[in-house]
């Protein structure tokens, strides 16, 4: 891969891009008064992702510190700022019982 694709590829899939994409939805949403199609797709792709992982890490029994960081830094806080709750803090609170452990276990 080429450095110039690999770097696009990176500025699309970083945490900055995400951050500055909810921004903008929550700021349509704001204006509109209603959660628009992007917020509510955006809720069901970190719903899905926050379950998905959280079951496998609790399946496992354990996370890594970056799981964890990855997990509640970048995909539950700014679910729950969109608004999501239910089964996925339920998944977050089972998560945050599990032993960190060191990364290749």
């Amino acid at each position: 891969m080429t450095p110039i694709i690999t770097a696009i590829i990176a500025g699309v899939t970083s945490s900055g891009l995400c951050s500055l994409i909810i921004f903008f939805v929550q700021r349509h949403d704001a204006k509109t008064g209603k959660r628009s199609a992007e917020s509510e797709m955006l809720l069901g792709l970190g719903h899905d992702r926050i379950v998905s992982l959280g079951g496998e890490y609790i399946r496992r029994g354990s996370i890594t510190q970056d799981e964890y960081e990855n997990l509640h830094e970048y995909l539950y806080k700014p679910y729950k700022e969109l608004g999501g709750n239910g089964t996925a803090a339920r998944i977050m609170a089972e998560i945050e019982k599990l032993p960190l452990v060191k990364k290749g276990r």
